[in-house]
């Protein structure tokens, strides 16, 4: 039988349910006070290794971002817009109909909402490494679809069909790497996902300026067969990456496991991987029941507030602020920037994206993901006021100036704090047996969430829909509100908290904003 199949929370007097001596809990107790105790650089220089296999997962989300702000642009290009385009009657210009607008930027959404929910039971079977891989052979095969796609229809295909993959990389990459990392990486080690989607948005954008001025089919063919040059690379490196030992603890493969952390750790730095596996095993027999991990367990009991965390924390995403930084260069054109001074500022918002997501590894280590959610968030909403009252004093040069400067400057700002820490949060809440699932279902929300948002987006901006312009700041910044306020109330501090701890607190019901504050002590199990 599995890990997941076998009962064996010790009792009282230290043994399991099922007679053993529960003779790891002592090497576990030493693997997590050697955690806590670690600073940022001593786990950097105790698991190099764990570092730069979490690099590479991470990389996968480079391909959704890719293709996410591929159709932002394709949108904003003249010669996709005049093949594939109506001409407006009053202008005689051509543009990407709204309902196409909408089409094409949700179809990748719609496929990564199927594809999620196939990611949980996928990676719960077969593990991380294995359901990445077929992700990725998966993408190879749907970038062809969209290469020779020769109408708006099957491009909203190919969209669809390459969004299959996505849900798996988005699922899998925090998960794993959360897992693969100790405690005091957990944080850098996850939000260098967010850094990873503004180098996507960096190399679409700099494709798409270089190629904006073209008015042939590889003003947008180049683009799309650039998509090319990530997956087989990494489905070759991911082949000899380790499994998660959390994983494999899980499946019950526990000399698996101690020769997986053997691999994500400098040997001369680690005195003994059983220790570290008699940690997992611990958290792990805290959380394990005689049945297997499912959708259905996740709104039982204290496991629905946790999944509500992840659900309202990747759905926050999309509501603060991040879809004027996923079609940028189509909101500094309609806010009144010529084309080519749009593109470049796109490419301009993307490259302090990166840096910022950079400057948030050391704010979360040191404020906490609580604090830098809430005052991110909040200082986000007020900017995004600011944008809506830049839109509304009327048509100037001045008015124009400013909103495209805070349009860059909430883009921006977003991957400062909200965005990056949003990615540690959801990795952290989810219990260990239900991490795969419940990632899987929080980013399902976030296409929920998002698939109207980008109707709702396209149509704002829109010439011949809403035509808000800057004005559209009032509609971010009022959801923005919402979501600081369901943060301030129910999002927990779990800056510096293992596993275990977080387990505890959650089974007794602690407070959000007394997470904190709470101890627990090294030998409780309950």
């Amino acid at each position: 039988m599995s890990g997941e199949d076998i009962k064996t929370m010790p009792n009282e007097k230290g043994q399991s349910e099922h007679g053993d001596n529960y003779e790891y809990k002592k090497e576990a107790i030493e693997a997590e006070l050697a955690e806590h105790t670690m600073s940022v650089m001593d786990a950097v220089r105790a698991y190099p290794m764990a570092c730069f296999w979490a690099f590479i997962m991470s990389f996968t989300i480079i391909m959704e971002s890719y293709d996410v702000f591929l159709i932002g642009n394709f949108i904003a290009t003249p010669a996709f817009y005049n093949r594939f385009g109506a001409p407006d009657p009053a202008t005689g210009i051509f543009y990407i109909v709204p309902k196409w607008q909408s089409a094409l930027q949700m179809a990748g959404q719609l496929g990564a909402l199927i594809g999620v929910f196939l990611a949980g039971p996928l990676t719960s079977r077969v593990g991380y490494r294995w359901a990445t891989l077929f992700g990725l052979m998966l993408m190879n095969a749907f970038i062809f679809i969209m290469y020779f796609a020769n109408s708006l229809p099957v491009f909203f295909v190919a969209q669809l069909l390459e969004g299959l993959p996505w849900g798996i990389f988005i699922a899998n990459a925090p998960a794993y790497c959360s897992e693969i990392v100790p405690l005091r990486l957990r944080a850098p080690a996850t939000q260098v996902l967010q850094m990873f989607w503004a180098i996507g948005s960096i190399i679409v954008g700099a494709v798409t300026f270089v190629y904006n001025d073209r008015m042939d089919d590889k003003a947008w063919k180049i683009p799309i067969a650039l998509q090319w040059m990530f997956p087989t690379p990494l489905a070759i490196l991911l082949f000899f990456a380790p499994e998660s030992p959390w994983w494999l603890v899980r499946k019950g493969r526990i000399e698996e496991a101690e020769r997986s952390v053997v691999r994500l750790a400098r040997k001369s730095r680690l005195t003994n991987p059983g220790d570290t596996v008699a940690l997992m095993r611990r958290v792990i027999d805290l959380e394990s029941t005689v049945t297997a991990p499912s959708y259905v367990e996740l709104f039982r009991g204290t496991d629905i507030r946790r999944t509500l965390i992840v659900c309202c924390v990747y759905a926050g995403q999309n509501l603060a602020g991040n879809l004027i930084a996923n079609q940028a260069v189509y909101f500094f054109e309609q806010a009144g920037i010529s084309h080519h001074l749009a593109f470049a500022l796109g490419l301009i918002t993307s490259a302090l994206q990166m840096i910022f997501v950079m400057l948030s590894w050391i704010l979360t280590t040191h404020f906490g993901r609580r604090t830098l959610y809430l005052w991110g968030t909040g200082v986000n909403v007020a900017l995004l006021v600011a944008l809506g009252i830049a839109g509304s004093v009327g048509k100037s040069n001045a008015a124009t100036l400013a909103q495209a400067s805070l349009g860059l400057i909430v883009a921006v700002s977003f991957t400062l704090a909200a965005a990056p820490v949003s990615w540690c949060i959801i990795a952290e809440t989810s219990a260990i047996r239900l991490r795969p699932l419940t990632t899987g279902i929080g980013r399902a929300t976030y296409y929920i969430i998002e698939i109207p948002c980008i109707f709702l987006a396209s149509y704002m901006l829109n010439p011949t829909g809403g035509n808000l312009g800057g004005r559209c700041g009032y509609v971010w910044g009022a959801t923005g509100l919402i979501c600081w306020v369901m943060a301030y109330f129910f999002l927990p501090e779990m800056k510096g908290r293992s596993y275990r701890e977080l387990d505890i607190m959650f089974k007794r019901r602690v407070p959000a904003r007394e997470f904190k504050t709470t101890e627990i002590k090294v030998e409780e199990d309950e």
